[in-house]
């Protein structure tokens, strides 16, 4: 007798950096990236502490990563309808990689492939995996699936990343950032002021700058800001770094003084999006109820 399936899953890039326990307790397959350390793989620790090694040794190294090929998708996607009736696939913005549209290729490999639902994130890191979070959120409310992707669309909108920086010159090594703007980020750090970068429709943009060299302050202060016109609505963030805890630990000592405010995660920064920021680096994301 064959196992009554359950409704809806849900399958994701490692982009979103969520906790090991969320995507435990939310059942989320997660895809992995193809990650090349080069030179950093001969030094111990976390991606961060081998970046720093390398660094004390003047050594120039840079991680390499490729998108998930539509075949790492498609196996996900097997074996996950083997449990569940429809997938909903989440994954980091297509502005910057090409995962969303091996998604979309594996999908028409498949039979079945009305039932899976391929959605860009438009985000990463923070901002990704609250998206992610909050697709499990209106699973569990027994939605069904085309009011939740309804509802996901709305929810991407809403949902906001800002960061801050140690170094740029990772994210212009990559091609992620033009050299003009990380020429203009390492001038107003020299001068003592910290430039915010943000996502808007997908894509890395400046935002604002802080006179601090408290990235933790920088990024309160323009949350708070942001937040302050919000009323009678619960605004959930996620909070990720690049080996930082002792400024994340001030950022979320600041955010648990304000009202309707929840955190709903706090992580390291995986190695994807991590080698790119580099050490140092701090994101915060949040999402209106």
């Amino acid at each position: 007798m064959n196992e009554i399936k359950q409704k809806i899953g849900i399958v994701a890039d490692e982009g979103g950096d969520l906790p090991k326990e969320l995507i435990k307790k939310h059942k989320i397959s997660i895809v992995p990236f193809k990650v090349d350390l080069g030179e950093l793989a001969k030094f111990s620790g976390n991606i961060y502490q081998k970046i720093k090694e390398a660094e004390k040794r003047k050594i120039k190294a840079f991680i390499k990563t490729s998108q998930p090929s539509p075949g790492d998708f498609l196996k996900a996607f097997k074996e996950k309808l083997k449990e569940f009736e429809e997938i909903i696939c989440i994954t980091i913005t297509s502005k910057y990689s090409g995962t969303f549209n091996s998604a979309l290729q594996a999908r028409e490999y498949l039979r079945e492939k009305e039932k899976i639902h391929v959605v860009d994130s438009l985000s990463g890191s923070a901002g990704e995996g609250l998206i992610i979070l909050k697709a499990a959120s209106l699973i569990e409310k027994g939605l069904k699936i085309k009011e939740i992707l309804e509802d996901l669309k709305n929810s991407i909108l809403k949902t906001n990343l800002i960061f801050m920086l140690e170094n740029p010159e990772r994210l212009e090594v990559s091609g992620r950032i033009p050299h003009i703007l990380a020429l203009w980020l390492k001038k107003m750090q020299k001068i003592g002021i910290r430039s915010l970068l943000g996502i808007k429709n997908g894509k890395i943009r400046p935002i604002g700058i802080k006179k601090t060299k408290d990235i933790a302050t920088a990024l309160f202060e323009e949350f708070e800001n942001k937040i302050s016109k919000i009323e009678g609505k619960i605004v959930k963030i996620a909070i990720t770094h690049a080996d930082n805890l002792k400024e994340v630990e001030k950022l979320k000592k600041m955010v648990q003084k304000l009202k309707n405010v929840e955190i709903s995660f706090l992580n390291l920064i995986g190695n994807v999006l991590g080698g790119l920021a580099g050490p140092g680096t701090i994101a915060l994301a949040w999402q209106e109820e």
